[in-house]
């Protein structure tokens, strides 16, 4: 980047500032120092400027009122007032005249002495402004509005910008904001004006609709000229600090030490007197000690004159760098408020040179990351279940997502069968999610019903929810514990299963950033509600790591256990030999459940079948004890002696 120079000439003075090449923020710096890191510490929302106030960079002023509304600075009209001109006369007071235009300008009246010897007062009006038409550069910045009146059915709207002064306008339609009441823009808008002849700016809110012409939400004008010819230095606000570089770089096309310069012309006192450390202006003076004393080191700081200039300007009441909220109405409906509006705008006169570069408003983009969650064991879970022989058992599996991505539930593979609470699963979650490092929210858009057009955006915590269950094949899984761990903060885990405990619970100095730690192993308890108390439904072994995009292509990982599997590579769990579905292994059922349990009974139940048989075989074999032996001495067969012999 190239250098510039500039000097100013002052009675008495030469000043000389050479503009340094711009210093480039770090890659954290970038991420966690913006425009947005300024306003939210203005507004109080220190959860999401990150460091920015550690830093002792700017704030800025947030108006709850238009800035004219301000009792500072009389309506800003201290230069000169407006005068509406009306046509003709009207009969009824109830009856609004017609007003065909305005006419601004300014009257004193002061007695004049009756002794000419006296001096006439002094003149009133003096420095006044060139005359002719001013072209004038406009930095129009729309940041965002609220409490927006709905204009769809759903009982939101579709809003967007439309701006206008003159003939000139800026249409908007193509970036609007779908289904919400509180849309961000970040806009900057630049447009070129003739003043007075184009004082009006209009800036608009409209309501997007596909089918239909689109509807006007409400508008707001801003006078412009008024802001021009104002004393108060309303055409750009003051910030707090001269920085040449940085997220605060100076924007105004002329510096502090020209801005007082041309302050004690206008308001008729002495050139202010620069020394080696400090600067007397209007018999005060103002030193760098007070200035700057117990602040933080800031590099993009200017040279020491600039400082002490725009320490003094600040002194005299002049306008702070602001965002003011303006109210919306409707011409169909002109006295009902339609909702506010914060924005604000600079006034840049071409014939005082080129300003400074615009702040860039652009709303935060969420960036890609994954969480890598491997679940290894589990332990102590409750047993749930009767198994078929009246033993207690659960099988168990755990279930995980990430709040806001309910569509993108992951559970693991089963453990069937674990008689102690035991279960070991080897197994992988991988979650992609959209987060905002800044704000420390996690960023979803998605549509609200199958019919809706556009998605809906919201902004939720980086909550990961992990739940234990148990499994049934012919009715619904029973619901055993969980855990939520908050990525920002969450519970540190033990790195045994016998320290892990409801305790840690709360315990607030083991609270974590999974952001700043990368990556954790531990043992965390799942809680479940019995009554009105919390109990232990399990202990859970994980690892739970982050990974930007970058990270996630050079070292991937895959689903589960499949491929690609690395990083690290999970082997297959080693379960005990009794974890198996019954119903699909008959022989593991009835080698590991039937004969186990039931084996004396087996070996009862065949030595009596066996001796039942035996003695069976033996009636079968021995009919005449059923059937009773035939008499001696009849039949054919009757024996006689001589055969008894010869038996």
């Amino acid at each position: 980047m190239g250098t510039a120079q500039a000097e100013l000439t002052v009675p008495g003075f030469c000043f000389c500032s050479k503009t340094v090449d711009s210093v480039f923020l770090s890659l954290q710096e970038e991420e966690m120092v913006d425009w947005w890191s300024k306003f939210y510490a203005s507004t109080g929302e220190r959860e999401k400027c990150g460091s920015y106030l550690e830093k002792g960079f700017d704030t800025l002023k947030v108006f709850e009122t238009e800035l004219e509304n301000v009792e500072d600075y009389g309506g800003l009209s201290d230069f000169c007032h407006t005068f509406k001109l009306y046509r003709g006369k009207t009969q009824d007071a109830n009856e609004d005249p017609t007003v065909v235009g305005e006419f601004k300008g300014s009257f004193k009246i002061y007695p004049l002495p009756d002794d000419p010897a006296v001096p006439v007062p002094p003149r009133q009006f003096h420095q006044l402004p060139a005359r002719g038409p001013q072209e004038c550069l406009l930095r129009v910045y729309v940041i965002r509005a609220f409490d927006l009146q709905p204009k769809d059915l759903n009982g939101k709207c579709d809003p967007y910008v439309k701006i206008s002064v003159g003939k000139k306008s800026i249409n908007d339609q193509d970036h609007y904001i779908p289904c919400t009441l509180e849309p961000v823009f970040g806009k900057m808008f630049e447009l070129t004006c003739t003043l007075p002849l184009e004082k009006d700016l209009k800036v608009s809110l409209y309501d997007y609709d596909l089918l239909s012409k689109d509807e006007k939400i409400g508008e707001t004008t801003i006078d412009l000229e008024n802001r021009f010819l104002s004393r108060f230095g309303a055409r750009c606000g003051l910030p707090q600090t001269y920085c040449v570089s940085g997220p605060n770089q100076w924007r105004d096309q002329l510096r502090p030490a020209q801005l007082l310069h041309l302050y004690s012309l206008h308001h008729n006192c002495k050139a202010p007197v620069y020394k080696s450390d400090r600067l007397v202006f209007k018999d005060q003076a103002y030193s760098l000690s007070e200035l700057e004393d117990g602040k933080p080191p800031n590099p993009h700081l200017g040279p020491v004159e600039e400082r002490l200039a725009l320490y003094a300007l600040q002194k005299q009441g002049l306008v702070p760098e602001h965002v003011e909220t303006r109210r919306l109405y409707s011409p169909l409906q002109p006295d009902i408020e339609q909702g506010k509006l914060q924005m604000w705008v600079d006034v840049f006169p071409k014939s005082l040179g080129t300003p400074g570069p615009p702040f860039n408003v652009t709303p935060r983009k969420a960036k890609r990351f994954y969480l890598r969650c491997i679940v290894w064991n589990a332990k102590d879970v409750i047993l749930d279940d009767l198994s078929i022989t009246g033993e207690k058992m659960s099988d168990i599996y755990v279930k995980g997502w990430m709040a806001g991505y309910e569509e993108n539930r992951q559970k693991t593979d089963v453990h069937y069968r674990s008689m102690g609470g035991e279960g070991n699963f080897n197994w992988r979650f991988v979650f992609p999610f959209d987060y905002l490092p800044a704000e420390q929210v996690c960023y979803v858009a998605k549509k609200e019903h199958f019919w809706s057009l556009d998605k809906t955006e919201n902004k939720v915590a980086p909550r990961l929810v992990l739940q234990v269950w148990d499994n049934d094949k012919f009715s619904f899984d029973d619901y055993l514990g969980s855990i939520q761990l908050d990525l920002n903060s969450m519970l540190k885990p033990t790195k045994t299963a016998e320290k892990c405990s409801l305790d840690m619970l709360d315990d607030p100095a083991r609270l974590v950033s999974l952001f700043e730690q990368k990556t954790v192993k531990g043992w965390w308890p799942c809680v479940a509600e019995e009554g009105e108390e919390k109990i232990i439904a399990g202990k859970l072994e994980m690892t739970l790591e982050i990974v930007n995009e970058q990270e996630q292509d050079e070292r991937p990982a895959g689903l589960g256990r499949d491929e690609p599997n690395m990083n690290p590579k999970l082997e297959d769990p080693k379960r005990p030999e009794t974890s198996f579905l019954w119903f699909t292994s008959p022989y593991k059922t009835l080698k590991y459940i039937l004969w186990r349990r039931f084996k004396w009974v087996f070996l009862i139940v065949l030595v009596v079948f066996i001796i039942l048989l035996f003695l069976g075989i033996f009636i079968y074999a021995f009919p005449g004890w059923t059937a009773g032996a035939p008499d001696e001495g009849s039949g054919p067969h009757a024996m006689v002696p001589g055969d008894l012999k010869k038996f």
